[in-house]
């Protein structure tokens, strides 16, 4: 007998499963399944039944997909289902059928208990354009006839009780992809005075399965495996991944060892990680010894449902907490996986936590009058916090299992930490009251913060409009960014010199006032006090980017409200304007790095010689240039200039030299160069003077013949 859809919808939520569920999609007997926006196609025209067979992946985009005649694609079902007491099968739409779109022609039933997601065989007979998410084939449910195998054991109905009630991954899926995908694999089962032995090759059983006596008393399993290099075909991943997951599962395993062991020149360097007391060592570690709390651990059990049409499960919470104000982490596990996300968890510890504090603020008189209410990030700033929760019923957020979205779960959690959050307040006054201090220092100096942020970004980002003039700031009169052009230059007799030169269409000009501030060495509060570095960061429009975490509210960096294509430093080509020259760039590497790093930033090469023989003018930008002109007017009469500086050069000279697209030099600041470059800019600049001395011993006299010593 097939269930009608009334029967469907009257059973949905206990004995049939469908997630997400829509009620437009039901029929009078059956429930239409959408397809998912990915595809499988297999690489080879020839497949074989006893060797894998490598497959590519096709993503459906939202304008659709022609499928070829004749190519067999693998699709999956956006639903997941999962049916107890009836069969599920599955049809293709008569809709899609006439379109010669033939949907899952084989395997149509699945069995009793079957819980995932439906792979579709999908074949056409003539181009067909397909989308995500069109519905495209309907599950039917049928009643079951006699005595089966009722999957009802505590190992899989785990709603139920019993050794198995908070156990997960009991149905095989994982050992059964790994060993399809390893060169070999081998599984060692002890349990009830035997010992179980199966070796498998490239997905396929080796021999039969062997079972020998053995101590009662002895049990576990132990798995091998290699991984095929046909399968995984990059392979380098780090051994920080491997380490880290160990802890991870040893932090919510308590008293269970992890082994990493690591081959390194020819011996295995062996890693025990372990945790007696679970995530509570775990806190412990993290905080350390001066905490402003003792760490606490807390634990419940609960029992409800997401919806009043869902089945009712039950959700284990545990939690490791302490306050302090030297370091800060969260961290939410759920079924032993690490939800780097959070999800429900998060939600949850949010609400209960800012709850608490913000009552115990409120009944003690800790604001100010017309103070606003905390955040959760100030509470965040002082608290070490791990929980290790476990349901039997778990909704993640997408196959990255990287969040939860239980809706009971969140409810359980924030009642949880509510209520003891409030008996703990009542039964540790002084504890209540360091804990509620620290919050209030964290949020006060946010407020701080976020007020010299905005008032930061009004200075650095405001129109440059008659009343808000810098001072000695040349604009071009093209409004199209991409063909602005600024040169950033050294004095006012620079600025002349440029100003006369340039192509005022699109270059314009922002002078320096001799040596600006070194920015490696500066705090912020002194550099934002510059008024030359002020004016700098005004003229370019995109704001500063702030580093460090203690002020990080200061950022306003936007790099669409750049206002030029290129940022150009022009400097003379001495000593002093070298280090004019490396100050600038300095400066923009502490305040919008960005700029580098997408290309935004030049340095103008001016030249150091200017040749002239007979009406002819050459110009050289090193020593070097100069020596082959030379060589090349061997025997003429000629005279060498030394350039002395930007603003001794005419017009026209700087127009051909420094200025114009078509003969100027600019080089281009380089992103792959900003490590070694601010390696470099810390060892002249920085606060590294002992390395600074090495250096000058070292190489101080390559450079003795520059000296200014008169």
């Amino acid at each position: 007998m097939i269930l009608s859809g009334k029967e469907i919808l009257r059973h949905l939520g206990k004995e049939i499963i469908i997630e997400p569920f829509d009620p437009s999609r039901i029929n009078p007997n059956s429930y239409n399944l959408s397809l998912a926006n990915e595809l499988l196609v297999y690489e080879n025209d020839l497949l074989d039944m006893k060797t894998p067979n490598p497959t590519r992946h096709i993503t459906i985009p939202p304008e659709g997909l022609v499928l070829e005649p004749g190519r067999l694609y693998l699709g999956r079902t956006n639903e997941f289902t999962r049916t107890d007491k009836y069969i599920p099968m599955l049809e293709g739409r008569s809709s899609t059928g006439r379109l010669g779109l033939f949907i899952h022609v084989t395997a149509g039933f699945g069995d009793v208990g079957f819980a995932g997601y439906w792979t579709l065989e999908i074949f056409c007979v003539q181009p067909i354009r397909i989308y995500p998410d069109v519905q495209i084939c309907q599950i039917y449910y049928h009643d079951i006839d006699g005595e089966y195998e009722p999957y009802q054991s505590g190992k899989y109905q785990n709603n139920t009780g019993g050794d198995y009630e908070f156990s997960l991954g009991l149905n095989g899926l994982g050992s059964c992809a790994t060993q399809y995908s390893s060169e070999y694999f081998d599984a060692i089962i002890r349990r009830d005075g035997f010992k179980y032995t199966l070796h498998f090759e490239k997905g396929e059983l080796v021999g039969k399965m062997k079972k020998e006596p053995t101590d009662r008393k002895a049990t576990g399993s132990i798995f091998r495996w290699k991984p095929d290099l046909a399968v995984f075909t990059d392979i380098d991943i780090p051994k920080e991944y491997f380490e880290d997951t160990l802890k991870r599962q040893a932090v919510v395993n308590a008293g269970v060892t992890f082994t990493f062991r690591d081959q390194e020149n020819g011996k295995f360097v062996k890693t025990d990680y372990c945790y007696p007391n679970g995530i509570l060592d775990y806190v412990n570690e993290i905080a350390g010894e001066q905490t402003l709390t003792m760490p606490q651990f807390w634990e419940a059990e609960r029992k409800g449902r997401d919806r009043e049409d869902k089945p009712e499960y039950k959700v284990r919470i545990s939690a490791a907490l302490c306050f302090s104000n030297r370091v800060n982490r969260i961290e939410y596990y759920h079924n032993s996986s690490w939800l780097e996300h959070g999800g429900a968890p998060e939600k949850a510890v949010k609400n209960a936590f800012v709850y608490a504090i913000d009552a115990y603020c409120k009944q003690t008189n800790k604001y100010t009058k017309s103070e606003s209410k905390i955040t959760f990030q100030d509470v965040a700033d002082c608290l070490v916090l791990v929980t290790n929760c476990f349901s039997t019923q778990t909704s993640y957020e997408n196959q990255t299992k990287k969040a939860i979205t239980n809706k009971f779960v969140q409810d359980a959690m924030a009642e949880f930490f509510r209520d003891r959050l409030h008996v703990y307040f009542i039964e540790n006054k002084q504890e209540a009251e360091r804990i509620a201090d620290q919050v209030l220092v964290n949020k006060r100096s946010r407020e701080s913060a976020e007020k010299a942020r905005l008032n930061i970004k009004k200075k650095l980002t405001g129109s440059l409009d008659i009343a808000n003039r810098v001072q000695k700031f040349v604009d071009c009169r093209t409004k199209d960014v991409s063909k602005r052009e600024i040169y950033i230059v050294e004095g006012d007799s620079a600025l002349g010199s440029v100003k006369l030169s340039r192509d005022a269409e699109f270059q314009g000009i922002m002078p320096v006032r001799g040596k600006i501030l070194n920015c490696l060495k500066a705090d912020y509060d002194r550099i934002f006090k510059s008024d030359i570095i002020t004016d700098l960061i005004r003229v370019l429009g995109c704001g500063v980017e702030v580093q460090t975490k203690k002020t990080k509210d200061l950022s306003a960096f936007e790099l669409e409200n750049l206002r030029w294509n290129k940022v150009i430093i022009c400097t003379d080509a001495d000593v002093d304007g070298y280090q004019i020259r490396t100050l600038i760039l300095t400066m923009i590497y502490r305040l919008c790095p960005t700029l580098i790093q997408e290309g935004y930033v030049y340095i103008a090469e001016s030249p150091l010689y200017e040749i002239t023989c007979k009406d002819k003018t050459w110009f050289a930008y090193t020593d070097a240039e100069k020596a082959e002109i030379v060589k090349k007017l061997e025997g003429k009469k000629l005279s060498i200039n030394r350039s002395k500086g930007l603003g001794e050069n005419d017009p026209e000279m700087m127009w051909m030299t420094t200025m114009n697209p078509a003969t100027r030099r600019l080089i281009k600041v380089m992103p792959e160069d900003m490590e070694r470059t601010m390696q470099i800019f810390d060892l002249l600049l920085g606060d590294n003077l002992q390395g600074r001395k090495e250096h000058i011993a070292e190489n101080g006299y390559k450079y003795l013949d520059q000296l200014d010593v008169s």
